[in-house]
């Protein structure tokens, strides 16, 4: 048995996230001594493997859940899914610092956007999600935004970022002050309308992923400025757990 810290220490992932992923059910300890302590098994560490194998490949942690607890899941069918896209991944990194370095030695006048293009990756993940099992919430999504326009994914993604961007212009205030809340519901309701049903159990994962996922932070805080990710987070903590 391993203590929350041995956990960190063997895995790399925070006592933090440790906790977060006990509190949503994603990675639950093996058992909780009398004092409050966590304590992980083998299996536990072999669950917490493959829930960051999905993370590297940018799924969220509700899906991640909903696959792992799926009782029709294969560990073998997804390892060898999770390689062909690891490879995928790593190929495409290989074309853009092949095209980084092209550009250093020739100028500004040669860069080939295409080592950018993140399609064939995609595809391939919406296969195997297929494969792993989707969730609801996934299901919907793909009913909502499968016949819609690039325009319109457009429009939609420039509506969440004013969201942030709202968000932003006030995150000086406290998170629990009304004007956060207002902006967090209608960031919840937005979701639900557009996407799929933003649930209170869904939304907190989203905001550990606005925090978390350095892609995602950079943009809100693109969107709202430095901090905006931060506070988005926590406004979302108060209104789901207040």
């Amino acid at each position: 048995m391993y203590t929350v810290s041995q956990a960190s220490k063997i895995s790399g992932v925070s006592v933090r996230t440790l906790h977060h992923y006990d509190s949503i059910g994603l990675l639950c300890p093996k058992a909780v001594t009398p004092a409050g302590y966590r304590l992980y098994d083998d299996e536990n560490l072999a669950r917490l493997q493959s829930i960051l194998l999905f993370r590297e490949l940018e799924f969220p942690l509700g899906e991640i859940k909903a696959i792992l607890d799926n009782p029709d899941f294969d560990q073998n069918l997804a390892l060898t899914q999770q390689i062909a896209l690891l490879e995928l991944k790593r190929s495409r990194l290989d074309r853009i610092i092949a095209s980084a370095r092209e550009l250093l030695e020739t100028g500004a006048d040669s860069m080939n956007f295409t080592s950018f293009d993140h399609e064939q990756f995609e595809q391939y993940a919406q296969e195997a999600r297929k494969k792993w099992g989707s969730t609801n919430a996934y299901r919907e999504y793909e009913e909502k935004s499968g016949n819609l326009s690039k325009a319109r994914h457009q429009e939609l993604a420039q509506a969440m970022m004013d969201i942030f961007h709202r968000l932003g212009e006030i995150r000086t205030l406290p998170a629990n002050s009304p004007q956060a809340q207002a902006l967090i519901k209608e960031l919840q309701g937005f979701i639900s309308a557009n996407h799929y049903t933003c649930t209170p159990e869904i939304l907190l994962d989203l905001g550990q992923m606005y925090l978390c996922d350095q892609r995602m932070q950079k943009n809100i805080d693109q969107a709202g400025g430095p901090g905006t990710a931060e506070f988005t987070y926590q406004a979302i903590q108060v209104y789901c757990k207040g």
